[in-house]
């Protein structure tokens, strides 16, 4: 039986996004994804006036808007989303993510006698969850401070520029511990130019996860995380990637252009946001000019060896992968 032919209006998404119908074909994806890596500029500058939003080249001041229609598309969705972009492994990718950065404060000594050790942290931390609106990295972080570190202060701010998806969080908070406490917070904020109540060194834990790849100008949303980190505070990212296997790079690009959209129409019924977020995979850089961009606002990048090699940690054989930095501590 044929497929039915809605007979009503597209909707503002679709009339968005139909430019890109063209590239729809698994091997015109392809080709053009080849062409458009061979020729992409290096690194943009934050002066740049355009900018890409999937194989598009589109103007600067037009992505945010573009990339906020996705999101507000997929928000109700974002777990089936993610499940699809990643086969349901990003469930273990992001557990793996907050275990590594152990989020929370060690417990204050158990004796009023006993002096506290040189360096052991008895603050609870601040930490700052970018593109973070539907709570996934921000619940892990409190859940593992609270049970793994025994921290009952430590608190997440909840960022987003997208107030879909931090509906969606807010609307999640509320089966959690969390809800309507001091630890948790929602912040509607562009991470690129974050607002005055994120102030200079007042952060001890800047996460983005999955979003970072999305921002108009990531070089900008580096140097606010610099900005706004504590000397020797954490920026720490978890990413779609590079797979560095030919053949499962060759497997993962035929089931992200062939399968992914088709799956996101059948089960979200968007077809053309699930082929703007494999698109826009394709286009961030590869893990080391990613390091690279990291290091180069001021972070040190930890794994780094002296010959310039490693500074990421690959998830999956580099489907994803987690990259750090940490901010100086300030010279005396």
């Amino acid at each position: 039986m044929p497929p039915r032919v809605s007979a009503s209006a597209p909707s503002p998404l679709r009339k968005l996004l139909a430019i890109r119908q063209p590239y729809r074909c698994l091997s015109c994806s392809l080709r053009l994804s080849q062409a458009q890596t061979q020729s992409a500029p290096q690194p943009q500058n934050a002066s740049s006036q355009t900018t890409h939003f999937g194989f598009q080249e589109i103007s600067s001041s037009d992505k945010s808007s573009r990339v906020s229609s996705v999101f507000s598309s997929v928000a109700s969705s974002y777990d089936t989303m993610n499940d699809l972009m990643s086969l349901g492994i990003h469930r273990l990718w992001k557990d793996h993510f907050v275990r590594s950065l152990n989020p929370g404060s060690k417990p204050l000594p158990q004796s009023p006698t006993t002096p506290e050790k040189e360096g052991q942290r008895t603050e609870p931390w601040t930490m700052l969850d970018i593109a973070g609106g539907t709570g996934d990295i921000a619940f892990r972080l409190l859940d593992h401070a609270t049970l793994i570190n025994n921290d009952h202060s430590s608190r997440v701010i909840v960022s987003d520029i997208n107030p879909a998806m931090l509906s969606e969080g807010r609307k999640r908070s509320f089966s959690t511990p969390y809800a309507n406490t001091p630890r948790l917070s929602f912040l509607e904020a562009n991470a690129e130019s974050l607002p005055p109540e994120i102030g200079d060194n007042s952060i001890d834990l800047y996460t983005v996860a999955f979003g970072i790849r999305n921002f108009t100008h990531p070089q900008k949303a580096l140097a606010e995380a610099y900005r706004v980190l504590k000397p020797g505070g954490v920026f720490a990212c978890l990413e779609f990637s590079k797979v560095e296997n030919n053949l499962l790079n060759a497997l993962y690009k035929r089931w992200s252009f062939a399968a992914i959209p088709i799956i996101g129409q059948l089960v979200a019924g968007d077809r053309d946001s699930y082929q703007y977020l494999v698109e826009s995979i394709e286009r961030f850089p590869r893990q080391r000019e990613w390091r690279d961009r990291i290091a180069e606002v001021g972070f040190m990048i930890p794994g780094m060896g002296e010959n310039g090699d490693g500074g990421w940690e690959n998830l999956t054989g580099g489907v994803a992968a987690i990259h750090k930095g940490v901010k100086p501590l300030s010279r005396v």
